[in-house]
Formats: C-alpha cells, sequence, structure tokens
C-alpha cells in the first residue's frame, strides 16, 4: 500500500516510524490519578475570535465565541501520560479508523484503555477552563469523544525532502514576485469540514519545535480563508466548529502530528444542542455511538419535561388557565428535538464505513476542492 502521504495507512503501525517524543519506560512516567495542581498549566489565550471577527452571524451558533489562539494548558508530564495511553498497542489493535477525510484516526479508546485521558477531560476544572474560553457553560459530548486522536506521519527522508521542496518554492516565489497559499496546503491532514458537534478543544500531543505549517484554516462568512496558528505541545485551541468550515493544514519539518480532538455540547439542557453524527458515524462503532448518543439526548428530553411539568403544576396550584400556545410551542420544539434525533440514527446496514459524503459542508466545494477530495479518497 502506497505510504507517500506520510499518513498511517488504515490498520498499520509503520515499522520504521520513531515518535518524535520518544517513549517514557513505564517506571519513568508519573503514575496516580490526574491532578489539575500537578497536570495544568493554563495560561489565558492572547485572543479569542468572535463569529462577528469571521463575518459570520452572531445568532449562529450557541456562543458569539469562535476560536481561540492557541493557549497552554496541560503539563508536560500530563503530555507523556497522555501520549503513553493513546499510542498503546490495545488502542492501535482496537480503535483506529480512517476514511476520505482523514487516513487514521483513534477513537472511542478513553473509557476503557486511557483512564488518565478520560479523568482529564471530565474534571470540574478542567471544563471550567474550557468552558471560559468558548463564553458558553460546556460538557464533554459523550464518552465515546473522549477523545478523537488525528495522526499523521512521516519518514527523515519524507520531512527532509518536503521542507527542501518548500523552501525552494518559496525562493522562487519570492523571486517572481507570487503571493498565495504554501504548497502544503493542498494536501491537508483533514480535508474541509464541519465538526459534528458544537465545540471541540485541539490539544497538540507533538513536539512542534521544528514544525512549519501545521495551522487550522477557516472560512470565514465571506468565503475567504484564515489561519490559525497551530499549537505547541501541552498547547490547545478552542473552536466552534459545528459551525465553521475548517481544515488541519499538513505540518512540515516533523515526523509526526498528533493532535488530541475533544468534543463538547452545552450544559443548559434549554440551550440547543445541533450536533449531528455525519461525520463520526462512518469512522465509529455504531452500537456504542448510537446508545451514548441516544441517553443524553433522552436525558435532555426529560429535563425540559420536568422543567415544563413543575411550571405547569405551579401555574394550576396558583389557579392559573393553562397557556396552550405556549404549550404547543413547547411540543413542537420537543418534536423537532426528536425527528432530528431520529434523522440522525441511520441503520447500521444503510452506513458506509469510512464514507463521509458533503452534506456537512456549509458552502458549496469548488473545483478545487471537489479534487482534493477525490485525492484523499
Amino acid at each position: 500500500m502506497d505510504t507517500t502521504d506520510g499518513l498511517i495507512p488504515a490498520g498499520i503501525m509503520p515499522a520504521n516510524w520513531k515518535p518524535v517524543i520518544e517513549p517514557v519506560s513505564a517506571d519513568k512516567i508519573a503514575s496516580g490519578d490526574f491532578t489539575p495542581v500537578k497536570h495544568i498549566q493554563y495560561e489565558p489565550p492572547s485572543k479569542v475570535h468572535t463569529m462577528k471577527d469571521l463575518n459570520l452571524p452572531e445568532n449562529t451558533g450557541i456562543s458569539p465565541i469562535a476560536v481561540s489562539e492557541p493557549f497552554r494548558l496541560f503539563s508536560t508530564g500530563a503530555i507523556h501520560r497522555m501520549r503513553a495511553e493513546v499510542l498503546s498497542k490495545d488502542v492501535w489493535d482496537n480503535c483506529q479508523y480512517s476514511s476520505n477525510l482523514a487516513q487514521c484516526q483513534l477513537r472511542g479508546f478513553a473509557a476503557k484503555y486511557a483512564p488518565f485521558v478520560y479523568d482529564t477531560w471530565k474534571h470540574p476544572e478542567t471544563l471550567a477552563i474550557i468552558s471560559k474560553i468558548a463564553g458558553v457553560e460546556l460538557v464533554t459530548e459523550m464518552d465515546f469523544e473522549i477523545a478523537h486522536i488525528n495522526i499523521s506521519v512521516k519518514s527523515d527522508k519524507q520531512r527532509e525532502e518536503e521542507v527542501q521542496a518548500f523552501v525552494e518554492k518559496k525562493a522562487f516565489d519570492e523571486d517572481e514576485g507570487i503571493a498565495g497559499c504554501p504548497w502544503e496546503d493542498n494536501k491537508p491532514i483533514v480535508d474541509w469540514h464541519t465538526d459534528s458537534y458544537p465545540f471541540v478543544c485541539v490539544t497538540m500531543l507533538s513536539d512542534c519545535t521544528s514544525m512549519i505549517g501545521g495551522e487550522t484554516a477557516l472560512k470565514t462568512g465571506n468565503n475567504e480563508i484564515v489561519k490559525v496558528r497551530g499549537p505547541q505541545m501541552g498547547c490547545a485551541v478552542v473552536l466552534q466548529g459545528r459551525y465553521i468550515e475548517h481544515q488541519a493544514l499538513r505540518a512540515l519539518g516533523t515526523t509526526e502530528r498528533i493532535t488530541m480532538v475533544t468534543s463538547f455540547r452545552p450544559r443548559c439542557p434549554n440551550l440547543p444542542d445541533d450536533t449531528v453524527l455525519t461525520t463520526v458515524r462512518p469512522i465509529s462503532n455504531l452500537s456504542e455511538l448510537y446508545s451514548q448518543y441516544s441517553e443524553y439526548r433522552l436525558e435532555i428530553l426529560e429535563e425540559r419535561v420536568r422543567a415544563q411539568l413543575r411550571g405547569f403544576r405551579e401555574n394550576k396550584r396558583d389557579g392559573k388557565k393553562i397557556n396552550v400556545k405556549a404549550m404547543k410551542d413547547f411540543i413542537a420544539r420537543q418534536e423537532d428535538f426528536l425527528a432530528h434525533m431520529n434523522r440522525e440514527m441511520i441503520e447500521e446496514e444503510l452506513v458506509t464505513m469510512g464514507s463521509i459524503d458533503d452534506s456537512h459542508l456549509l458552502t458549496a466545494k469548488d473545483d478545487e476542492v471537489k479534487k482534493k477530495r477525490k485525492r484523499v479518497a
């Protein structure tokens, strides 16, 4: 199987690949539970961009916040613990997926194989940090999405050849006065997409000291492309990715790029939950995904119904007449909620694993993007 694009083919761990960060022996990795005072090294982002800044409708999504600049989140020790779990044999053997959007992803592993990763994202202090940046109180989407790992690796020879080609093209473009996107933008790690979930936190697990590129490209409301620089090891970016088309650009100058993407939804049951399963359905254990999706959505519905019932009983106790219009509006919203849920739960025999269509995109794709999708597929 051709591996010249530098990505790990599905189901294969390359024998000649060495992690940029050498694995730390088990006896040297600190043990114990996730401890915020020890493992969180939070430094607020230098800037947080709003939906308005990106020329997107301000009433889009669940928060006015679009994306943060990279910020320090975890200690080096925490990253080593995460890498040890993510790169374990159990995870690679049981939790690896690929698709036409990205060729190597690890999913649905934390609850069973990565207790440190799981506890990190479930901890109230971690959630408080992400919520503060996002401008809305968030919780993890569901256990299956703790966390999604995107992996790109290449050999030392590939790394050197790419950097040399980049240097030569940059020099040529400068001599000719050519402006535009560098060549590596045509080979994204993850192609144009919107996320299935309202917010994500993208954490870098690789050493990016010598990395060129690796930014996240965002499509604005007027169809322009802006870039947010990639985070360094232990740093993260918060993005309202359900409502913003974006892609992960390829990184040069390093033999690996491993990112951890953790998804979030609003804690408040009365806020919209626009979760779709379009980009995750074909790269998931559908039994686990549908079970967890059903559970949390029904819990939201339960909370809404209980709140409505409390209000109804209070009004009845106070001798007030039922507000028929308000009750019908409530019922209609819950009907829409259930209908949306029903649409997302496609029968397993109708799902083509690894094949993600374009229905998640917000804007029409131009010919060049269509060509890129064919190339990746």
